[in-house]
Order: C-alpha cells, then sequence, then structure tokens
C-alpha cells in the first residue's frame, strides 16, 4: 500500500462512516455532526435506520437525542463507507471480528479508521486495532483509537467530557483531534496505541471488581484499595506488552477507571454490584439490556497475564468469582493475606526511562 498523506481537518467537512449506530456511535456521531462533518450511520435495523432519517431520533439508543440533518443512516455497510474518508468503528467487542472481517473489501487505502471500541478478544487476547490488522493489510499507519472517561449520555448531552486518541503516526492522531474537537468535547493525542487500548479494556474489569465490593459491603476503604492497586496491575501488564506506564496516569487509565469504578451510570460497576448482592453471573448478564464488557475481558485479561508471568492478583480474583464461582469473602481474604510487597516497583521506573515520547 503507498503511504498515504491525510490533509489537515481544520476547516474542512469530511465524511465520516459511524458503524453501527449504537449508543456510542450515536454519541459520536453527534459529536461530527456538531462540527459540521457529513456523519453516516450503520445499522442493520430498517426502523433504527427510518428513525434516524425521518424522525431524527434513533429509536432504540438515546431517543432523547435529536440528531442534526448532517446525520444520516443506512442498512447497507457499502453504502456507508463506500466514499468516506474516515470509519468510526464502535460495536461491542464481541462482534469486532465480524465487523472487521465485513468491512475489509469494503475500503480502499486511503480511508483512515478510528476504533472506539473497548476489549480484548477472549481466546486470542488481542486489542481490537489488532483484530482490525488481521483483515486490513498494512493498517497500522492509518488507524487510530479512542478511549477515555466517556459516558455516551454524556458526551449526547453536550456536557464537557475529555478524552484521549493514540495513532503510531502522528498525523493521522493530529487529524482525528481535530475531527472530534469542539468546545464540549477535548481531545488529547498519545502516540501509544498499546496502552490506550489496554487501559481502556481493563479498566472495566476493576470495576466489576469496585462493584462486587460495594455490594457486599465491604466499605470506600476496599473499593479504593481495588482501583490504586488495579492501576498498578494493568501498568505492570502493559509494560510486558510494551506501553509506556505514564499512559495510565491519564485519561484512558486514571480518568476511565475512576469514571467506571465510581458512578451508578456503568453496566460493569451495576454488575458487580448485583454479583455482590448474591446475584448469579448468568442471571445478571440475561437481563443487562447492554453488554458488560468486563465479563469477557476478565478472561482474556487472566490468560494473557499468564502467558506472560504477570502477576494480577486482583484481576485474578475477579475472573475466579465470575467463572468459577469462588465466593467474594474468599476472594478478598486471598488478596488481603497475600506476601508483603513494596508499593513502588522498580520495572515501573526503568519503564519511565525506557519509552521516549519525543521520538513520536
Amino acid at each position: 500500500m503507498t503511504r498515504s498523506a491525510p490533509p489537515t481537518a481544520a476547516g474542512r467537512r469530511y465524511r465520516v462512516a459511524v458503524v453501527p449506530a449504537g449508543t456510542w456511535g450515536t454519541a459520536l456521531a453527534l459529536v461530527l455532526a456538531d462540527n459540521g462533518h457529513e456523519v453516516r450511520l450503520w445499522h442493520r435495523d430498517a426502523g433504527v435506520v427510518a428513525g434516524i432519517n425521518r424522525e431524527r431520533v434513533n429509536p432504540r439508543h438515546l431517543t432523547e437525542v435529536r440528531l442534526p440533518e448532517n446525520v444520516t443512516a443506512t442498512t447497507s455497510l457499502a453504502a456507508a463507507v463506500v466514499d468516506a474518508d474516515m470509519v468510526v468503528l464502535v460495536p461491542a467487542s464481541a462482534a469486532f471480528r465480524e465487523l472487521a472481517a465485513q468491512l475489509a473489501p469494503l475500503l480502499t487505502p486511503h480511508q483512515l479508521l478510528l476504533s472506539a471500541t473497548k476489549g480484548l478478544e477472549p481466546d486470542t487476547h488481542r486489542r481490537m486495532s489488532q483484530l482490525l490488522a488481521a483483515y486490513v493489510p498494512d493498517v497500522a499507519e492509518r488507524t487510530a483509537v479512542l478511549s477515555g472517561p466517556n459516558f455516551a449520555v454524556e458526551v449526547a448531552r453536550r456536557l464537557p467530557t475529555s478524552t484521549v486518541i493514540a495513532a503510531e503516526r502522528r498525523q493521522v492522531a493530529e487529524l482525528f483531534q481535530t475531527l472530534f474537537f469542539n468546545p464540549n468535547f477535548r481531545v488529547y493525542i498519545n502516540p501509544d496505541v498499546i496502552g490506550v487500548e489496554l487501559a481502556g479494556s481493563l479498566k472495566n474489569v476493576l470495576a466489576i471488581g469496585v462493584g462486587m465490593a460495594h455490594g457486599y459491603g465491604l466499605g470506600f476503604n476496599t473499593a479504593a484499595a481495588i482501583i490504586t492497586r488495579g492501576i498498578a496491575e494493568i501498568t505492570r501488564l502493559g509494560l510486558a506488552l510494551g506501553a509506556h506506564p505514564l499512559t495510565f496516569a491519564g485519561l484512558a487509565g486514571l480518568g476511565d477507571i475512576v469514571l467506571t469504578c465510581t458512578s451508578d451510570l456503568s453496566r460493569n460497576r451495576r454488575a458487580g454490584v448485583l454479583l455482590g448482592q448474591g446475584k448469579r453471573l448468568v442471571e445478571i448478564l440475561e437481563q443487562r439490556s447492554m453488554t458488560v464488557e468486563g465479563v469477557r475481558t476478565a478472561k482474556a485479561a487472566f490468560e494473557l497475564a499468564q502467558r506472560l508471568d504477570c502477576e494480577v492478583p486482583i484481576i485474578e480474583q475477579i475472573y475466579r468469582v465470575l467463572y468459577e464461582g469462588k465466593p467474594i469473602a474468599a476472594a478478598v481474604r486471598c488478596l488481603m493475606e497475600r506476601t508483603q510487597k513494596p508499593e513502588i516497583e522498580a520495572a515501573f521506573l526503568d519503564g519511565l526511562q525506557e519509552i521516549d515520547f519525543q521520538q513520536w
């Protein structure tokens, strides 16, 4: 593929495909539309498409939000992306591989791609950009990822929000930054694709753990410990994969972890609360109208850590509660009775010196 040189986004209108038109996709479409871009939403359901095109409302997601005229919808994936300058992928992580396979033959070499999906594939332990790369040749140089403390409903209400976009090529990151940036949606850029994706995925696992602690009545001290030491585990795993430790102190790391672990809007936290109250996981998943991403990600994260020989005791205990039915009290006891350790590990400090962001 010939290396493309995308123009700057400032002052230019772009055609952007957003697939699919779920809750997060609809919210991001609204941000893009507010910035004057032509947005095409894709959804399999003809009723959803008709509602967007005729009533200017997505009848299934964010139903209280009116969509402007520069947002249109289609049931045809090919029609959505045919002459788009950029394609934004926002499926649930479980559907990402299928969508990537469907999209691959429809894409041109000059279209830029943005993944806004958080998760790891359970069997392969791959991040979403890695799944995309499996179907689209030489995709890394024109792909970015978006993550951060971003509840879709608050973005759609135009409440002040910050996010981070990471890409291997700075020009691609800056283009997407300008594409989305507006007074309600502040965008930062970062060269650490691995760290941004990993943090955005694993925060859902911690949110389930914090929710379990709350539902079980363990108090705020326990929640704070899960968040803080959970960040240490995610950082440790990130370093093993080549991420930069500072990413986990930023929006995709600390910011998203605090949001997802402390807000009742978080479906992962809500699922954890129900588990802590004694509900069975299968019942919780059947009752939830939206995907609880952290359940799948907990399995992938635990297995990935085992493969890398990386110590992640909190993630391990959350996995064992979810998949082995381990009692929460026993999981807490395992964590509290572990061998005494220092808080700051040498590997973290070494990681700060090994990676030079100035080379981006």
